[in-house]
């Protein structure tokens, strides 16, 4: 089978990673840390903003992803040497460049947002991740290079690490009957990605060349509020939901002096505090995929075991 390279070995990363060396390809993992390679996964050393090491580290491959995270507060210095860089990989190589996205590119949105949805974003990330966009769609109009993109809602189940997921986060009060404090209006309708659906849509877009030259939404279920979200987590652990809060938008701004993660939230209010919601009508229509069924993400996610403490 195709050699399959993936950028990053976080959740996206490494999900991807197993779902693809499941189907039987070759799997190489780039991160700066590295990691143990087994008999299925490959992992190499490489910084993913060091063109010449990329590009000789996807040699031969069909496929290279994007499945880099940069810290939230770094993304105007830390994405563009690192998209620059995967551009250059992915001309070098003629590996199809598969991004990892999010929503950030549309703004404020005034109904559920599909893939043709106006590119309007007015914050600082939003127009990092439309610029990186732009950069590679231009390239491949250009015959440079062959892409595509995912684009996901907020991530959802075991796989993601409490600081990645709104949902994830709350479990340890979901278990302890405490109070639930949330970002933005806990009653607001959201779309949640369940990270096993989206390493499938990166796995489909990586091997389907109808997948070319656009963007692609990863399905979701249908729309459920952090209120809603949490209480079916708890009912799902055998407890009773539990009180939902959203903390007042004067108290993060006063936090915001001092951690620069919640100023860059406060930057996406937009975000949280109206519906937020995926259609993603085409991919089911082109790919035949469709989100896993909500009952089954709530019963993995809430299964998943409480983190250590130190």
């Amino acid at each position: 089978m195709a050699l399959h390279v993936i950028v990053g070995k976080g959740p996206v990363g490494t999900t991807t990673a197993e779902l693809l060396a499941a189907r039987g390809h070759r799997v190489r993992v780039l991160s700066r840390s590295g990691g143990v390679s087994t008999g299925a996964v490959e992992h190499r050393r490489v910084d993913a903003a060091d063109a010449a090491a990329l590009t000789a580290a996807t040699e031969g491959a069909a496929a290279l992803y994007n499945a880099v995270n940069p810290a939230y507060h770094r993304w105007t210095t830390d994405w563009p040497p690192v998209a620059a860089a995967l551009l250059t990989a992915a001309e070098r190589t003629e590996a199809v460049l598969v991004t990892m996205a999010n929503l950030y590119v549309y703004g404020r949105p005034t109904a559920p947002m599909t893939p043709e949805s106006p590119l309007a974003a007015t914050d600082t990330k939003g127009r990092v991740r439309v610029a990186m966009w732009r950069e590679a769609l231009a390239a491949h109009e250009a015959g440079r290079i062959r892409m595509t993109e995912a684009r996901a809602a907020d991530f959802v189940g075991p796989q993601v690490p409490a600081a990645q997921s709104h949902l994830v986060r709350q479990l340890p009060a979901l278990r302890r009957g405490r109070r639930a404090w949330v970002v933005g209006d806990p009653d607001a309708p959201r779309s949640w990605a369940y990270l096993p659906d989206v390493a499938a849509t990166l796995a489909t877009l990586g091997t389907d060349a109808r997948a070319l030259g656009r963007a692609w939404h990863v399905p979701s279920t249908p729309p459920r509020s952090q209120r809603q979200a949490l209480g079916d987590l708890a009912r799902a652990m055998g407890r009773e939901p539990v009180p939902v809060s959203g903390i007042p938008w004067p108290v993060l701004r006063a936090a915001g002096w001092f951690s620069p993660v919640l100023r860059e939230v406060l930057d996406v209010r937009h975000q949280f505090d109206q519906e937020y919601v995926v259609d993603a009508t085409a991919t089911t229509e082109v790919f035949g995929l469709t989100a896993t069924p909500w009952d089954e993400v709530v019963a993995a996610t809430a299964g998943a075991p409480e983190p250590a403490r130190a």
